[in-house]
């Protein structure tokens, strides 16, 4: 399934993303089924691991201190026979390992995710811990799209935010960011969702 519209040719051929037939044959059977049947396909990629988990190695810089801070409580306690009081330090040994390996499974999540630009819409296919998440932007939506670049060309192209709560008692937000995380070429991308935007008006 490979159909170019007219406004593409004119766009970097850098932009030209990869082949559906270079997908997964999961993640194929997934773009082929969520597409209409009049819905042509004009860009599709995969984020980049390395930069979709750019900001992850923070969180695994602070997971060192944190971790071997609770191997040491459980040692200290179990030192001085407080073997079952040591067990309380177990699960922030868990909280930190998680966070030493969270640049890991987010590699993980980027290989099983993919994003499409068709005639029609832009469409975010994210893995996510609790299953596939398919969230789909009309050109009337992608009006205000905010991008992040770096030096090497690669960024993230933001559709929406949405703000959900957490913890107990939902307390406290937290901002999801939904669009194009970590792709290459991040302005000759905006460049075509521009131009599907500015042809559907």
């Amino acid at each position: 399934m490979s159909f170019v519209p007219s406004w593409f040719s004119y766009l970097n051929p850098k932009v030209t993303g990869i082949d559906l037939y270079e997908l997964t044959p999961e993640l194929r059977r997934l773009v082929d089924n969520e597409l209409d049947r009049d819905e042509r396909l004009a860009w599709l990629a995969q984020p980049d691991p390395k930069a979709y988990t750019r900001g992850y190695w923070v969180i695994q810089l602070f997971g060192v201190p944190f971790t071997a801070f609770s191997v040491f409580w459980i040692a200290m306690a179990s030192s001085m026979g407080g073997g079952f009081f040591g067990l309380f330090g177990v699960p922030f040994v868990l909280v930190g390992t998680g966070m030493l390996t969270a640049p890991f499974w987010c590699r993980r999540l980027a290989r099983r995710s993919v994003y499409a630009i068709t005639d029609q819409r832009a469409i975010v296919f994210k893995q996510e811990w609790s299953g596939m998440s398919i969230r789909s932007f009309r050109p009337d939506q992608l009006g205000a799209i905010e991008r992040k670049q770096h030096a090497d060309g690669s960024g993230d192209l933001i559709f929406a935010k949405e703000i959900t709560q957490y913890g107990r008692n939902n307390h406290g937000p937290h901002i999801s960011r939904i669009g194009f995380i970590g792709i290459a070429n991040v302005k000759q991308v905006e460049d075509l969702i521009e131009n599907l935007a500015a042809e559907s008006s």
